[in-house]
């Protein structure tokens, strides 16, 4: 019976050691790095992507809040994100907000995200809920 608490007690700490530390850190640094748009979905009634200005394209998030996008034109932009941790009773939501610039072209983007969330080191989804219907973005590293 010792040997069964052992080899568990064990198994235990080794999966959580093998396991990513991502989990641990704050979203502000989860986010740091080149991160793709692997596809946009809308849920609900209505609405359409067309006017999203994010559907595709290469973010990459630096720790000073500074961002780098570069569209499927190969058009950059330079600009700036943050994030905002806010609680609703018991749920902590966290949004992001982005804007970049063109200077090229003068052509400003930007968006707000209502909700942000990590689904695994490497991918994450931010929601922007607009009325009946609802647009989920899936980025990807």
């Amino acid at each position: 019976m010792k040997n069964f608490y052992f080899s568990t007690i064990l198994f235990t700490a080794m999966v959580f050691l093998s396991c990513s530390k991502d989990v641990f850190k704050p979203y502000d640094d989860r986010i740091i790095g080149t991160w793709k748009i692997e596809e946009v979905n809308r849920i609900g009634i209505g609405g359409t992507t067309d006017n999203l200005p994010f559907k595709e394209g290469v973010f990459t998030f630096n720790d000073n809040g500074s961002l780098t996008y570069i569209n499927t034109a190969g058009t950059t932009y330079q600009g700036s994100w943050t994030i905002v941790k806010k609680q609703i009773d018991e749920t902590i939501l966290r949004s992001l907000q982005i804007t970049i610039v063109d200077f090229v072209n003068q052509s400003v983007l930007s968006e707000y995200y209502d909700n942000l969330n990590f689904t695994g080191t490497d991918r994450f989804k931010a929601k922007i809920i607009y009325n009946f219907h609802t647009y989920v973005t899936k980025f990807i590293r």
